[in-house]
């Protein structure tokens, strides 16, 4: 194909050709007083400009549906008929230069999607038979080591073997800030790296990679059909033949064929139909560069109602991580050191995930540890008993100390004060005589209490924790982050329970989980959204709304961002049928012309662009930042829910102790119902 042919076909070939006709025809009636030459060349330009819409008009058709194209087709025939070639010319080619307005609007506003496709890494370094050999990304096998050096893309998801560098994840996570990655760390298609040295094992090549998932999901969504859209095509079905109708009608009774024709144009709800799709299209392209994976339309609509967000505790609230935080030491003979080393050499054949902290802590101090011990024996629900070293050493709850007919008075006070505190006690015996109580705990993130207080900000009425933990576990969360209510206690179907109570109360409500104990709440819940789906492929296809990156700002600010889009569309909707009820109110009253409606038509779709294309724009989503709150995870309020200051992240257990199903604590926040 040409370059002429090219651009012959592009957007903005047909207006250009009529255009240039219509100024060609005016220029022939005024220099030459030619008016049939005139006329010729105006009829040209009105079949330049009308036959594609004349064909789009009969292929809608064929499908049985009435379409806009047809009532701008009946128009300009009819004005060529009566002689009205200048009206003619003037309504097609508007409408062409509307039509090629729209596809530059719809490719500008689909520029996530583009700048995605363009970050996909063409060509990979990979290690073959010792040598570094240059090969297409997609032509990179698994489990092969791939090279990333610094200024390079990453090719292919991976793991790192072996280097150090920083690498920039904003096209995957929207986050700004490079990535530090070192052995063991993974990484992203489409990634730059802007500093190091990185030796990559292959994991995901090609269509498998996290970036092709995207591509894939933010081109699904941008096309999907919002509810409104669905109710707009709807009644543009039944819209075009009334305008139809109405013309037919009005023409009959007046015997003017003009205005027939006039009140065609008048009516093209062009306006109307792309006011919901544009908005879509960019509400979805802004989220997907700031690392907000949007299903659809329906379900950015669906995120402008929510004013209940269900939060689950571990790895959402908190990092997820336990750590040692405190050590008690009751025998005078012994130091904190020794007490550690005793429960590390006890817990260092245990298979509780709350013996790792520990052992990090030892390792951490440089305490040194007799390896194995010769004998472990856990006891579910209260801890484990070794022997070490000849030595018989109990690590557990005052349950197992009883039950091993140790006394511990002054340690059962000990733990219950760091179970008040939101940490895990645990009692460290040796040889029958209790010696210290040691605590792990899992810590708040720090922009938990910022997330919600940007929640409400943002108009979402109740932030409700789910948990499993104890109740004193949970209400420490609670005073931490701000949360409005807090359940504790439960088990998958308690959550799912917990999120139709609230849906009873008549909340929308979107549930924020990992997916796999929450699975249930997160299928019942209105909006089912997935944090650090990055590395999940799982999260990226199956998740209403996925948040690429491990930052829990992103949550108040999808939500903000589906809220403004959804105003957009209404700010769109009231222009669009404001215009034409305006424009039809002019005709009956005399004064507008078929080539100033289609104006003043064109003109509304502008408008409509103009505002849709607003929310291209990084916005504020919802709130703005607090300065004076940001570190600090006691530095304001949520509503009436209390929230304890703290300059630290406060450490909060992280296991799943006996407590009563079920167990909530409210703290009566906004919106209590």
């Amino acid at each position: 194909m040409t370059r002429l042919q090219q651009w012959w076909h592009g957007p903005w070939g047909v207006p250009t050709a009529a255009g240039a006709l219509i100024l060609v025809s005016f220029v022939v009636a005024r220099v030459l007083g030619s008016d049939a030459a005139s006329d010729a060349l105006m009829v040209a330009a009105a079949v330049v400009a009308g036959v594609p819409v004349a064909v789009k008009a009969g292929r809608a058709l064929t499908a049985r549906a009435v379409s806009i194209d047809l009532l701008v087709s009946v128009a300009a025939a009819g004005a060529v008929i009566i002689g009205e070639y200048w009206e003619a010319a003037a309504v097609t080619f508007l409408f062409a230069v509307g039509h090629a307005l729209e596809a530059r609007t719809m490719n500008r506003t689909r520029s996530a999607l583009a700048e995605l496709v363009a970050v996909a890494p063409d060509v990979a370094v990979v290690m073959r038979d010792g040598e570094q050999v240059e090969v297409p990304a997609a032509a990179v096998v698994m489990g092969e080591t791939v090279l990333v050096k610094n200024g390079a893309k990453v090719p292919v998801d991976g793991e790192v073997l072996a280097g150090t560098g920083a690498l920039d994840e904003a096209s995957i996570t929207g986050e700004s800030v490079p990535a530090e990655k070192a052995e063991g760390d993974r990484v992203y298609a489409g990634t730059v790296s802007r500093g190091g040295f990185l030796q990559v094992r292959a994991t995901g090549v090609g269509a498998d990679t996290t970036l092709a998932r995207i591509i894939h999901r933010v081109e699904e969504a941008q096309d999907a059909r919002a509810r409104t859209q669905a109710f707009i095509d709807r009644f543009s079905t039944w819209y075009t033949p009334g305008i139809m109708l109405l013309a037919v009608v009005a023409g009959l009774l007046t015997g003017d064929v003009v205005l027939a024709l006039t009140l065609l144009v008048i009516g093209c709800p062009g306006a109307l139909v792309i006011s919901i799709p544009v908005a879509i299209v960019a509400g979805i392209g802004r989220a997907a560069k700031d690392g907000i994976l949007v299903k659809g339309g329906e379900f950015l609509e669906r995120s402008a109602r929510i004013d209940a967000v269900a939060v689950d505790k571990t790895g959402t609230l908190t990092e997820g991580r336990p750590h040692l935080t405190d050590v008690v030491v009751l025998d005078p003979a012994l130091d904190r050191e020794q007490v550690l080393t005793w429960a590390a050499a006890a817990e260092a054949g245990s298979e509780h995930p709350l013996a790792r902290p520990i052992l990090d802590a030892a390792a951490a101090e440089g305490l040194a540890t007799p390896g194995l011990p010769e004998s472990t024996e856990p006891v579910p629900g209260r801890g484990v008993v070794a022997t070490t070293g000849g030595h018989r050493v109990l690590v557990g709850n005052a349950a197992l100390l009883a039950a091993e007919g140790v006394v511990a008075d002054g340690a059962v006070r000990a733990a219950e004060e760091l179970a008040a505190a939101g940490r895990t006690p645990m009692v460290v015996a040796v040889d029958g005589r209790v010696v210290g109580v040691i605590a792990v705990a899992d810590r708040v993130r720090e922009d938990a209490a910022e997330m919600v207080r940007r929640l409400h900000a943002a108009g979402v009425r109740r932030v409700v924790m789910l948990t499993g933990d104890a109740p004193a576990v949970a209400e420490a969360i609670g005073r931490a982050t701000g949360v409005d209510e807090v359940r504790a206690g439960l088990l998958p179907e308690d959550k799912l329970d917990a999120v139709r109570e609230l849906q009873r109360r008549g909340l929308t409500v979107a549930m924020v989980g990992d997916g796999v104990n929450d699975a249930p709440a997160l299928a019942a819940a209105d909006l089912g959204v997935a944090m650090g789906a990055a590395g999940s492929a799982v999260a990226v296809e199956t998740a209403d709304i996925a948040l690429m990156g491990d930052n829990l700002l992103r949550l108040p600010e999808a939500i903000g961002l589906a809220r403004r889009t959804v105003s957009v569309m209404r700010q769109n909707i009231a222009v669009a049928l404001v215009t034409v009820a305006l424009l039809l109110a002019g005709v009956f009253a005399g004064g507008v012309t078929m080539a100033i409606g289609m104006l003043v038509h064109e003109a509304s779709v502008l408008v409509v662009i103009a505002n849709a294309m607003r929310l291209l724009r990084r916005g504020t989503a919802g709130a703005r930042q607090d300065p004076a709150a940001t570190g600090s995870l006691g530095s304001g309020t949520s509503g009436s829910a209390s929230v304890t200051s703290t300059t630290s992240p406060i450490p909060v257990t992280s296991s799943r102790n006996s407590t009563t199903p079920g167990g909530r604590i409210s703290r009566g926040g906004v919106g209590d119902a």
